[in-house]
């Protein structure tokens, strides 16, 4: 029985960052292959074996929960190809400690798990979308799959899902010419659209810093169109700036790259094998699925994971900007014989 009046207790990091937020990625697969991300046909998968139970999962959403963590969301790879995630969702729904409970999907198979979603207790949807136009998202994907996120977006909204959320990747040279447009697809569709910076993690073997296209040449082109744009006041550890247009319409830009937020990062990364990892850009990460099926104690599982977070002093965004010559985060050989360095592994 959950204990709902007590408050959990606030644990923090070196850089005083409390553990609060969870992405939980529930399948390294996707149906798609963005050439940011996923650039290779083929990949080295998790073992089924070693993908956690969903009452695995869910027994240690428990005790994040119990931990303070209030916000999770559920990534991949693209989590609506497993097939049993929405009785994943009622189960951590059931956890009244979790106060956001989000998933971030490329809408492709959207259309038809929305409902069963919505049901089963999920508070809000997150799209990823980096093009209107259906001939530029299959160069961009390598997938046919357009309209299906579309359909997968309106059904969203059918369904009774508010506070939809528009993620978009904006790089030089390929789609920074649909700015205004998607800003105005998500004005018509009631979404919150959010520009993000081109990141160098993982798969992104193709990044470089002039394919970047920064938050301020971002809010310069809107400014242009739009006249001027006042930033929103911070409300929280999210990572994207929030701004608003004289009409009214909210956005938000995630400056990882040029700005980094990490003096502010409460988010935590558990892969579908189950390890931990404390910053996007981590190399290492702590393996919480090994003790769990050992059988340990649940203060043991709980001794591990406060005492790694308290160490925790990544600020790997910080890290990366401050060199003075960004090449490659790693290299693709090394990304190949380790899956758990790929960002659709970890849940980028």
């Amino acid at each position: 029985m959950n204990h709902h009046t007590e408050h959990p207790p606030t644990f923090l990091d070196t850089l005083s960052r409390p553990l609060r937020s969870l992405r939980l990625s529930v399948t390294d697969r996707c149906n798609l292959r963005c050439q940011y991300c996923m650039p290779e046909e083929e990949y080295v998968w998790l073992p089924r074996k070693e993908i956690l139970t969903l009452e695995e999962v869910s027994g240690l959403v428990d005790i994040f929960a119990e931990l303070g963590v209030d916000k999770v969301r559920l990534t991949g790879g693209e989590p609506l190809v497993r097939r049993d995630l929405a009785a994943l969702v009622k189960m951590i729904a059931h956890n009244q400690r979790i106060k956001d409970l989000a998933i971030t999907t490329n809408g492709v198979l959207l259309a038809e798990s929305a409902q069963s979603l919505y049901d089963a207790g999920l508070h809000r949807v997150t799209v990823s979308l980096d093009t209107l136009r259906p001939d530029r998202f299959t160069a961009l994907t390598r997938r046919d799959f357009h309209d299906k996120v579309l359909d997968g977006i309106k059904a969203a909204g059918q369904v009774g899902f508010t506070g939809l959320k528009i993620d978009t990747v904006v790089m030089r040279g390929v789609n920074e010419d649909e700015l205004i447009d998607l800003l105005e697809f998500g004005r018509q569709i009631s979404a919150e659209v959010r520009f993000i910076e081109y990141m160098d993690v993982g798969g992104a073997t193709l990044w470089s810093m002039n394919r970047v296209f920064s938050r301020a040449q971002i809010l310069e082109v809107l400014t242009r169109r739009y006249g001027h744009i006042e930033p929103v006041a911070p409300v929280s550890a999210a990572p994207a700036d929030r701004f608003v247009l004289p009409d009214g319409t909210v956005f938000g830009i995630v400056a990882s790259t040029t700005t980094p937020f990490c003096r502010t990062c409460d988010r935590s990364r558990l892969t579908a094998d189950g390890t931990w990892y404390l910053c996007l850009y981590a190399q290492h990460g702590i393996d919480l699925r090994s003790p769990l099926r050992a059988g340990v104690s649940k203060a043991e599982l709980i001794s591990t994971i406060v005492s790694g977070w308290t160490r925790r002093s990544d600020r790997g965004a910080e890290e990366r900007k401050e060199m003075r010559s960004r090449e490659v985060l790693i290299p693709v050989e090394r990304l190949r014989a380790d899956p758990h360095l790929e960002m659709h592994t970890r849940g980028g």
